[in-house]
């Protein structure tokens, strides 16, 4: 059994960055590479905040990524071989929507590092800093090149929008979204 979250971060980030790639070479790759596993990391996080959560997601399954890869069309670049595309069943798809939240949301991304920075009272997980997420909180230029599609809004909607109610619930459970 997994102790943490390790392999939900890890799948979902690959997922991202497979679902909207770098432009550009290895290092932009890289870049996309952080800024996806920023976002992913806050989410996991705000998602599963006490090790109860996360003993249930690890027992539950995260649901792999079929939803989400038939909503972005890449449902037709699955592997053949079951086994080559194991990964993608630990992709969790609250996380994704609210990593891509994040990634296209910078006062939404400012709030999730926030609120793991007070050390929410209902985490039990370790706190997180801005210094922590500066690639998801201030990207540079070379960052947002980088990662272009990953954090353009319009391309981005369709998995955001999945999750987006639950997460601003979650950030601020008093507000009320306008229609």
């Amino acid at each position: 059994m997994h102790a943490d979250l390790s392999p939900v971060i890890a799948a979902t980030t690959q997922w991202l960055t497979r679902a909207y790639p770098a432009s550009g070479g290895a290092l932009a790759h890289a870049l996309c590479e952080a800024q996806a596993r920023q976002a992913v990391t806050v989410a996991a996080r705000l998602r599963c905040p006490t090790p109860m959560d996360v003993a249930l997601m690890d027992v539950a399954g995260p649901g792999g990524s079929a939803r989400l890869d038939w909503i972005t069309g890449a449902d037709g670049t699955v592997a053949a071989d079951p086994d080559e595309d194991a990964w993608r069943t630990w992709v969790d798809e609250v996380v994704a929507s609210w990593a891509a939240c994040l990634l296209t949301d910078p006062e939404l991304a400012a709030l999730a590092v926030a609120a793991l920075a007070d050390g929410d009272p209902a985490a039990d997980t370790p706190s997180g800093t801005p210094a922590e997420f500066r690639r998801l909180l201030a990207p540079d230029a070379q960052d947002r090149r980088a990662a272009t599609l990953l954090r353009h809004p319009d391309l981005a909607a369709p998995v955001a929008e999945l999750h987006h109610a639950q997460l601003v619930a979650r950030l601020d459970p008093g507000r009320t979204l306008a229609a």
